[in-house]
């Protein structure tokens, strides 16, 4: 594409760039806008301020827009993020977690409690065995597969329906994905 020598000629026909084959203040040879920048020093710029917004907590109307952005495009947003290769997505979750240590010592932590309160006093040592013999047939699960398992409660701890205990017999492994689609919900048992 052709674009006008000079910022007087792009002016006069109308076009947003101009092109002179000389370098800017900051060298670069690139298009300008008629406005007077250089298309490069505007990239830089832009990502300097950014960098610069990143670090700046968000203010609460910039909340409210993210959320209305969400809410208005939410299936994009979702393939957007289903589609990211998995070492991204865990990437991510590593950084998470490193910048937010006590957010996840707490949710551990009401996890154990979650179980201990689950556990009834009259359990045998045989029966902890058993269930600490199927996290670690999870881990090995997973580690096997390159899928993660986890161990289920077949009947919810915590469900709105009915709450379960932490024993062998509510137990059960799964993967990730199944776990996380049941949630606290109660299995659907098959109909005679």
């Amino acid at each position: 594409m052709e674009y006008p020598n000079n910022r007087a000629e792009a002016k006069a026909t109308g076009a947003k760039f101009y092109f002179t084959g000389t370098a800017c203040s900051r060298g670069h040879i690139a298009l300008r806008k008629t406005k007077g920048a250089c298309v490069e020093c505007v990239k830089e710029d832009w990502k300097i301020d950014n960098e610069k917004r990143k670090e700046k907590p968000k203010s609460e109307a910039a909340k409210a827009a993210a959320k209305r952005y969400y809410e208005r495009n939410r299936e994009a947003v979702l393939a957007r993020a289903s589609a990211r290769p998995n070492e991204a997505k865990q990437a991510y979750r590593n950084k998470h977690k490193q910048e937010n240590p006590e957010l996840y010592k707490a949710l551990t932590s009401v996890r154990k409690r979650r179980h201990r309160d689950a556990t009834p006093k009259w359990i045998t040592p045989e029966q902890k065995l058993a269930m600490r013999e199927l996290y670690l047939h999870a881990q090995k699960l997973t580690a096997m597969t390159g899928e993660r398992y986890v161990v289920d409660h077949i009947i919810p701890l915590i469900s709105p329906e009915v709450c379960g205990l932490h024993v062998p017999w509510n137990l059960r492994v799964i993967t990730q994905e199944e776990n996380l689609k049941k949630s606290n919900k109660l299995l659907d048992t098959p109909k005679e």
